[in-house]
């Protein structure tokens, strides 16, 4: 009975009960390095988004914690992440109306969304739906996300007012304000220190927290030369709880966010599912994506109730508990702890924090993600997976970032379509000296059998393509050196079937049985079968027009008409 309970608690409690003393030390160094990268990236996450910078401090704290007891994955960092942050800001700041503490509650009701869809995807075993972003989408996505989160800082770097809009207005913008001199220069010298500062740190051979250090030095500059009236600042976080309005959020607001809390939904899962997998795979591990679809999900639905917004898998802050040595989600609860502790004990800091430093932060963060390499790759290896790569890209940057991507999904689909309504098909031959069949393509010295063609077609049959499996059958059969008695068809590759292509098959099987052609199958699936059963096509199609193997399939044709 113990037993049994202990294996339906949730992950985090499992992990209590076999929590090992000697892991407290590494997971103790691990939550203090990560909470000095949490503080500054939270922050600078939420005012990309818009939003007030404590919120980014409770979107830090609450998905620790939260995914601590519900989370699969022992050391997955859940938090603020730059790939979520412009669609954060697209759906929440156009009903805002300016308003920052109506946004909170607009970004609080868009988390619980987007925390609720999970939660039922969870139920209904909707953790596949992240193989609909293929590789192409997902670099494509990251490069035009850099980019509009890249455009909508640089109005902080240079301490000018910001301005909406798309890309192009917003980059156009900017450019009118830096051409009429606005750009004030101790901002941009603030912005462009924290920058070469995180690039200098990085370089270093040994590691050093180049976020924390920049972040520090600004605040340490800025106070010590008065600057908080000459720059725009952060300003103090609010003590004691910030209360968050959910209720002021009006029905039509809520049906407004539906969309993108969709868009987020599947993106969160998708980039929380890869990186989980991948930290799995590299501790021997195995991670349930259903059950980290539901992780998120609880995660996100309580960090929309207390003063959060949507979070997903941080690939940055990751990887910064890993090297400090996390073993367990304690790292994590540590972190979040000690943010708190950061939040109470010394909120006035801020104050003197120019919000030029936090976009520098973004900036660096923004610019990590960019991958030229992969599209290089592409364009040398796949054309169509390149061109795909590109229309993500310039679809999120210029078009929106949930229009990008439902476009970038709908083009994959069509590439999928397009690929199984032509695939690779071919005629089959004895090649001497081989054992089997193979292709005539291939191997044009291939020697066919009198009157017997062998056909093969590389894709399930549905309603795209069974007209064009038609057409390649009569094509052999119309080329054939001699008249043909039997048709082949290698199976094996046909996986599906629907109606549509039935009615093609049936069709083909009518004209060639005219003609005194019989049509068989050699090594088809047994579902497939079953198939033909349930259409009612299994009288036409009985067990003698079925062939466990090419070879069987050739050897009764030899016999029934006699040929050695």
């Amino acid at each position: 009975m113990r037993r049994h309970w202990i294996r339906s608690a949730p992950p985090g409690l499992k992990i209590v009960l076999n929590y090992r003393r000697a892991w407290l030390k590494s997971d103790l160094a691990a939550g203090a390095a990560l909470s000095a990268a949490l503080i500054p990236a939270g922050m600078a996450y939420a005012e990309a988004a818009g939003l007030p910078a404590v919120t980014g401090l409770y979107a830090s704290v609450i998905p620790l914690l939260a995914y601590a007891v519900f989370g699969p994955s022992r050391v997955l960092i859940v938090g603020p992440d730059s790939s979520l942050v412009p669609m954060i800001a697209a759906a929440v700041l156009p009903l805002a109306a300016a308003k920052s503490g109506h946004a909170v509650a607009l970004a609080g009701v868009l988390s619980l969304l987007i925390g609720l869809m999970l939660i039922i995807g969870r139920f209904l075993k909707l953790g596949f739906v992240t193989g609909l972003l293929s590789k192409p989408i997902r670099v494509g996505y990251l490069n035009g996300i850099a980019l509009v989160v890249i455009a909508s800082q640089l109005p902080k770097l240079f301490g000018i007012p910001a301005a909406g809009g798309s890309l192009a207005e917003s980059l156009a913008a900017t450019a009118r304000e830096l051409a009429q001199g606005a750009a004030q220069p101790l901002a941009l010298l603030f912005g462009v220190g924290t920058i070469a500062v995180i690039l200098g740190c990085r370089a270093l051979p040994w590691r050093v927290p180049g976020v924390l250090l920049a972040v520090l030095a600004s605040m340490a500059v800025a106070a010590a030369a008065g600057l908080g009236s000459a720059v725009p600042v952060v300003g103090e976080l609010p003590t004691g709880p910030t209360p968050t309005d959910l209720g002021s959020v009006r029905p039509a607001e809520v049906l407004g966010l539906l969309g993108p809390a969709a868009g987020i939904a599947l993106i969160a899962f998708a980039d929380t599912s890869v990186l989980s997998k991948s930290l799995a795979r590299r501790r021997g591990d195995h991670v349930n994506g259903n059950q980290e679809m539901g992780a998120l999900g609880l995660v996100n639905a309580a960090c929309g109730l207390f003063g959060g917004f949507p979070v997903s898998g941080s690939a940055s802050r990751t990887p910064i508990a890993l090297e400090a040595g996390a073993r367990s989600p304690l790292s994590g609860v540590i972190a979040a702890a000690l943010v708190v502790l950061f939040m109470t004990a010394a909120p006035g800091v801020t104050a003197f924090l120019p919000s030029s430093t936090l976009a520098g932060v973004v900036i660096v963060a923004a610019a990590s993600v960019i991958d030229l390499k992969t599209l290089a790759r592409l364009v040398r290896m796949s054309r169509t997976e390149a061109a795909l790569l590109l229309a993500t890209f310039l679809g999120v940057a210029f078009v929106g970032v949930l229009e990008g991507v439902v476009v970038a999904i709908a083009l994959s689909l069509m590439a999928f379509v397009r690929r199984a309504w032509d695939p690779y098909r071919t005629e089959l031959a004895s090649v001497e000296d081989i054992p089997g069949y193979h292709d005539l393509n291939r191997h044009p010295e291939g020697e066919r059998v009198p009157g017997l063609v062998i056909a093969r077609f590389d894709a399930p049959l549905f309603f795209a393509n069974g007209a064009v499996f038609a057409e390649h059958i009569r094509t052999l059969v119309a080329r054939a050196p001699a008249p043909v008695r039997w048709v082949v068809v290698a199976s094996e590759a046909i996986t599906d079937l629907d109606t549509t292509a039935l009615d093609d098959v049936v069709e083909l099987d009518d004209e060639l049985a005219q003609k005194g052609i019989s049509l068989v199958f050699a090594e088809m699936k047994g579902p497939i079968k079953d198939r033909l059963i349930r259409f009612g096509v299994s009288s036409r199609f009985g067990p003698d027009h079925f062939f466990p193997t090419v070879h069987n399939a050739v050897r009764s044709y030899r016999s029934e008409f006699g040929l050695p």
